[in-house]
């Protein structure tokens, strides 16, 4: 069973019982047995319907997804909670995160010409702000000047913030992506 299969399966029992899939089912899955931090991505007719994810490996990235992907059906606070009716329209996108790496910068400017526009997936921290951004969000967002603003300002940070204690780190993903027709008819074969 594949990531995407996984992800359906723990959306699909979050609409028959109200839990998540159980991991019985996911015993042995050769590397996705390794821990692994995911961000589950719902979109419906191409607009964002839920995204939850996790920073870092705390359990089997396997686990990590189909708990993600319950989470982004039923628990993302922006929307509502997943209705059957709905499901056959989603796109479910995974993205699993690669290790991250601090960046060393003492300026905006200096922040900003170190990004990877389209490859860097961003955290940023200061005291109690903090958010990220994966890098399919260069996709709405290519500037790297726009790309830090909205970053800020998911945060609950000003667009216009500065601060010495700043922090910033990068990571790519892999990711992948299918509609749920699409994750279906791979699981039959």
């Amino acid at each position: 069973m594949g990531l995407l299969q996984v992800a359906l399966e723990s959306i699909e029992s979050g609409l028959g019982s109200g839990k998540p899939a159980s991991g019985d089912s996911r015993a042995s899955i050769g590397a996705l047995d390794e821990p692994g931090a995911s961000f589950v991505t719902l979109k419906k007719q191409g607009a964002l319907r839920g995204c939850i994810g996790t920073l870092e490996a705390h359990r089997r990235v396997v686990d990590d997804v189909a708990a993600n992907a319950f989470a982004a059906a039923f628990r993302d606070p922006r929307f509502d909670k997943l209705a059957s009716e709905e499901l056959d329209s989603l796109e479910i996108g995974i993205s699993i995160l690669g290790p991250r790496e601090a960046l060393v910068f003492d300026s905006q400017q200096a922040l900003l010409d170190v990004l990877r526009p389209g490859v860097d997936g961003l955290v940023l921290h200061d005291g109690n702000a903090r958010a990220t951004f994966l890098p399919a969000v260069w996709e709405s967002l290519p500037q790297p000047a726009a790309f830090l603003e909205q970053l800020k300002q998911k945060a609950g940070l000003p667009a216009d913030y500065w601060s010495d204690t700043l922090e910033v780190w990068r990571y790519t993903t892999e990711s992948f992506a299918g509609a749920v027709a699409e994750i279906r008819n791979s699981k039959d074969s």
